[in-house]
């Protein structure tokens, strides 16, 4: 249920101006394209964080929780759009061939778990800012008079010669009929 635009252009840095800009998305909500799947991932993720803090692992522990957390970034990867799988592989570290400590296991997860929780948020931020311009579009379209639109001046707003508009003093109120 959004009212306020879901893209924006953008200028492309090799345009010279004569040809149409390209649209990127401005509402988070729309860089997710599989938000169940990432809601998934993420409750998972922030699950395995939980277990490794509670008791440490063994080597092969911690290699069968380093190649879960490379297929969940690889799932997410999948899930996302291309600016966040972007922001994501610049963010998310890869582990060394032998299998990681447990205070590697943790940060990493850790660091995943917080990046998704801010993606989330900024994703709630952005729809309850769009709810919140839909409300002000709402109200602002109570004020005005019956069978006017947004953005067109009111019948009569002072215009002279317009039936309604006050042309001499002393004359508060037009007939009200109108065209």
């Amino acid at each position: 249920m959004g009212v306020a635009p879901r893209e924006a252009p953008a200028a492309d840095p090799d345009d010279d101006g004569t040809s149409t800009a390209r649209r990127r998305p401005t509402n988070p909500a729309d860089l997710v394209e599989q938000p169940a799947k990432v809601m998934r991932i993420g409750a998972m993720v922030k699950q395995l964080l939980e277990e490794v803090r509670s008791a440490p692992l063994d080597e092969q522990g911690r290699a069968r929780l380093a190649d879960v957390h490379e297929r969940s970034i690889a799932e997410l990867k999948d899930g996302l759009a291309p600016e966040l799988v972007q922001e994501l592989e610049r963010i998310a570290l890869p582990f060394s061939d032998e299998a990681p400590s447990d205070a590697e296991l943790r940060i990493a997860q850790a660091q995943l778990v917080g990046w998704l929780e801010g993606l989330f948020h900024g994703i709630q931020t952005a729809l309850v800012a769009q709810q919140m311009a839909a409300q002000a579009q709402l109200q602002q379209m109570r004020q005005l008079p019956p069978g006017s639109h947004p953005g067109m001046p009111h019948p009569g707003a002072g215009m002279p010669g317009m039936a309604g508009a006050p042309s001499e003093p002393g004359h508060a109120e037009g007939t009200g009929q109108y065209l």
